[in-house]
C-alpha cells in the first residue's frame, strides 16, 4: 500500500528521486500521467491495468468520456526507476503539474501523486479547514 508524504527536488533534466518506501510497490517501471487537482498520478503496472479496464468501459458515444480518456492517455508515459532511485518525468507532465524544483510525492493507497510543493501546500491548507466536514460526508461511504 502506498502511503505517506515525501518532499524531493526535481533536477534540471526532469529527474525525481522516488521515495525508497514507494519503490517496492511501484516496481522497476510504472505509469505516470496527468492527475486531478493539478497533480500527476503514478500507477504500478498492475494497477494501471485496472484503470485501463475501467476506462475501456466508458461509452465512446459520450463526448465527455472521449475528452477525458484522450487527455488522460495522451500524457501517460512509462517511467523506469534508475539505479539511483530516480525517474525521468517528461516536460509535458512537469509543466502540467507546475513543478519548478520542489515537489511532494504522496501515497494514495493504489497510486502515488506528484505535486508541486507550492500547489500541495495550498491544497493541504484548504483541506485542514475542510477535513472535518469532509469526514462527516464520508460516513455515507462507511468510513
Amino acid at each position: 500500500m502506498l502511503i505517506g508524504e515525501y518532499q524531493h527536488n526535481i533536477d534540471a533534466k526532469g529527474r525525481l528521486i522516488m521515495p525508497a518506501k514507494f519503490r517496492q510497490d511501484l516496481g522497476y517501471s510504472f505509469i505516470v500521467t496527468r492527475g486531478l487537482d493539478g497533480c500527476l498520478f503514478g500507477y504500478p503496472l498492475e494497477n494501471w491495468a485496472k484503470v485501463e479496464a475501467k476506462l475501456e468501459q466508458l461509452p465512446l458515444s459520450k463526448k465527455d468520456a472521449r475528452k477525458f480518456t484522450r487527455f488522460f492517455y495522451s500524457a501517460a508515459t512509462e517511467v523506469e526507476v534508475d539505479k539511483q532511485g530516480r525517474i525521468n518525468l517528461p516536460q509535458t507532465l512537469i509543466d502540467f503539474a507546475k513543478i519548478d524544483k520542489s515537489c511532494r510525492v504522496i501515497g494514495v493507497s493504489d497510486r502515488i501523486e506528484i505535486w508541486s510543493s507550492e500547489v500541495w501546500e495550498a491544497f493541504a491548507a484548504d483541506m485542514e479547514d475542510d477535513f472535518e466536514s469532509l469526514a462527516e460526508d464520508m460516513i455515507d461511504f462507511g468510513l
